[in-house]
């Protein structure tokens, strides 16, 4: 999907099996996730929180990973061994989720929450960091042991769905602490790779962008498109527990979420012919502009194939506009700053999502499923900042000099 430079090879062959240990790997953060992002508003529902406290506990800890997830990043990179500290993330991580059983109320369970984001922020950005550092020394393909992760996502949200369907939101916490637990296990299992050649997007983070990155059209580019990507901050939040609350099955919900997904998937997979046929803007567009309409739609009485078509937009919203926005980075900046720009990208979202998931606890409580419509004017937002950042394109800016000169 995105144009890199022929891998570097190192001399000696990689670890044994890496590419089966790496898809593994990807397999346990996402089984976390695919638990927890559907499920875990529901279960908070479940110990009758507001709207407005499932907000916060949900919007706090990510506002807490933006910063720790940087920090572990920097251990992890000057430590000799990267895993070393993906096993003391999952240890962590389970640790936390053991405690949640015994936390009642609201106060308890952000603080543990909050916890639990803080150490498991570094798990996945550092499965990925020695995924490709086998992509540059010996050549694998990223997508097909990336794609593994995606599938078990999938599972897991239907999985997840039919648990919820027989015993209702007390599934959740077993189910995380379990997924949490697999964690710890893929992390001893592990390939160890030593000390990374180049830093982790995360680890840019501790230290100020390059120029290049400064460029008043990439700066809007970046926080028109990040400003899309958290538009999704209500859909993450509330979509299931609206989605129950309409009389959904928990195998609905799961198909729903799982919908999404695939559709994501299918988009990735076919990316490198979409790049081919069509510019990196209209990609970064046809996102932005789908993301306004996607969550026009959202509070209208759909059905579940209404919902299930509208999921499968999440192909664009998400996957094809952040593609093309990596095509812009790979164009925009040099490889020696890759790091860098992802780190940007990572922190920008980052923080847009957790205010938006935040103020989504307002906008839920008081307007129920119509403060979707506030997803809408976020993501036009996101569209006016993006259609700026092409308007000033040095190229275009270039050529509009040329017929005035």
């Amino acid at each position: 999907m995105i144009p890199s430079p022929a891998p570097t090879f190192t001399v000696g062959p990689p670890p044994r099996h890496f590419a089966l240990r790496i898809a593994l790997l990807f397999c346990a953060p996402l089984i976390v996730n695919g638990f927890a992002m559907p499920y875990f508003p529901v279960w908070l529902s479940t110990l009758s929180l507001s709207d407005f406290e499932i907000g916060v506990v949900l919007a706090l800890p990510m506002f807490v990973r933006v910063f720790t997830a940087p920090l572990a990043g920097v251990l992890a990179d000057r430590l000799g061994e990267r895993t070393i500290v993906l096993i003391w993330s999952g240890c962590l991580s389970f640790a936390t989720a053991i405690v949640l059983f015994f936390a009642p109320s609201f106060w308890p369970i952000l603080l543990i929450y909050t916890l639990q984001s803080a150490v498991y922020s570094p798990y996945l950005p550092i499965v990925e960091a020695i995924a490709l550092s086998g992509v540059r020394r010996w050549g694998f393909d990223y997508a097909q042991m990336r794609v593994w992760g995606s599938i078990a996502f999938i599972g897991a949200t239907m999985i997840g769905g039919w648990l919820i369907g027989l015993i209702g939101g007390a599934m959740v916490l077993p189910a995380m602490a379990a997924a949490f637990g697999l964690t710890i296990l893929m992390a001893i299992a592990a390939p160890r790779v030593g000390r990374p050649r180049r830093p982790s997007p995360i680890t840019a983070l501790t230290e100020p962008p390059p120029q290049s990155l400064r460029q008043t059209d990439l700066q809007l580019l970046l926080v028109g498109v990040t400003l899309v990507n958290s538009s999704h901050a209500m859909l993450f939040a509330f979509s299931a527990i609206y989605w129950q609350q309409i009389g959904y099955s928990g195998m609905q919900i799961g198909a729903l979420w799982s919908a999404g997904v695939a559709a994501e998937v299918l988009m990735f997979f076919f990316a490198r012919a979409i790049v081919r046929r069509f510019s990196v803007w209209t990609m970064i567009f046809s996102g932005c502009l789908l993301a306004v309409v996607r969550w026009l739609i959202f509070p209208m009485d759909l059905g579940f194939s209404g919902y299930f078509v509208l999921q499968c937009l999440h192909a664009f919203t998400y996957a094809i506009m952040h593609t093309g926005m990596q095509h812009k980075l790979v164009e925009r900046v040099a490889e020696e700053q890759e790091a860098s720009a992802q780190g940007l990208y990572f922190f920008y979202t980052g923080i847009f999502t957790a205010i938006f998931t935040f103020l989504s606890g307002y906008f839920y409580a008081w307007f129920g499923v119509n403060g979707f419509y506030s997803m809408s004017v976020v993501a036009l937002l996101g569209s006016c900042f993006a259609f700026a950042g092409w308007y000033l394109r040095p190229q275009r800016l270039a050529a509009a000099a040329g017929k005035t000169s």
